[in-house]
């Protein structure tokens, strides 16, 4: 069991997963656009329900040893208030598919400029060309499905490209500092809600009081324990198993899997335009994770 954690399998095992969770992810936070809750509700149930969850495994670990002030800091930030209300926002003023689209589709292209600026990263033209082609057939999918007009939803678009870059950083620092499960579970969860439950509960609108107890039940739970515990796990062990650029690129197959998730459960309809898309968002993604080839010199 323990090689099978440690193989590119397990990788790529996690990050298809992931990939179910987040489609169902910005469907129901799109149900939660329409209901009383506010996004700040929906922030402090998502951090309220993971920290209860995480307090016995942080109190029995404390990873706060071995983490070094900066990156409690930077974890607690990258995955925090300001990320996860800035993506909520975008609900409010955009499709759901546009989560998607500018989130998930941007993903892998922030990934790899993030590696270029800042680690001095090979620039691999391959790679880009993979990210800009699951790009644009995630823009193909959301025009076709949705109707991608920017002139009414480009708040909402801006606020999903501000949550994919922030993604992207913690995407990219997962590999590069090894984060551990326990870590994720302190700084996504404990010190968030420590940070930001005082500053809901006394500051900021709530719509508790007018919200249906099932809306509550459902938001709490799929929030504050899929995407928050089980979703930043996974990501996390996909980044140091198969790499930052392999796994922002398969997850930038939401949109594709969201649509069809839309045809099983929700008798949608896709046209041959949409398939067409999904076939080449495929092709990029293959592009992005197929491992290079190196040629070995003769001596």
């Amino acid at each position: 069991m323990s090689d099978f954690l440690k193989s590119p399998l397990s990788g790529y095992a996690a990050c298809f997963t992931i990939i179910f969770i987040w489609s169902f992810w910005i469907i129901i936070s799109r149900l939660a656009a329409k209901s009383p809750l506010t996004v700040y509700d929906l922030a402090a149930m998502r951090y309220g329900f993971s920290a209860i969850v995480s307090l016995p495994f942080v109190m029995y670990f404390k990873p706060w040893r071995s983490l070094s002030l900066t990156r409690i800091m930077s974890l607690s930030f990258l995955l925090g208030p300001v990320y996860i209300l800035t993506v909520f926002s975008g609900f409010s003023y955009a499709p759901a598919a546009h989560g998607g689209i500018f989130m998930n589709g941007l993903l892998p292209i922030f990934t790899i400029l993030i590696g270029i600026l800042f680690f001095s990263a090979e620039l691999d033209p391959i790679k880009i060309m993979g990210a800009v082609v699951i790009l644009c057939c995630a823009g193909v999918l959301g025009t076709t499905s949705q109707g991608l007009d920017l002139s009414q939803s480009w708040v909402g678009d801006i606020c999903f490209a501000i949550g994919g870059a922030f993604f992207a950083v913690y995407v990219t620092l997962s590999r590069r500092w090894a984060i551990k499960t326990v870590e994720i579970l302190f700084c996504g969860s404990i010190v968030n809600v420590v940070v930001y439950f005082p500053i809901w509960y006394f500051l900021l609108p709530s719509g508790f009081s007018s919200a249906e107890s099932s809306d509550i039940i459902l938001q709490s739970v799929y929030q504050g324990l899929l995407p928050n515990l089980v979703g930043l796990i996974l990501i996390a062990h996909a980044a140091r198993t198969i790499g930052s650029d392999s796994t922002s690129a398969i997850m930038a197959i939401v949109p594709a899997t969201a649509a069809i998730l839309g045809v099983w459960l929700l008798d949608e309809y896709l046209g041959m335009i949409s398939w067409l898309a999904i076939l080449g968002l495929t092709g990029g993604l293959l592009v992005m994770t197929l491992p290079k080839r190196h040629n070995i010199k003769k001596h």
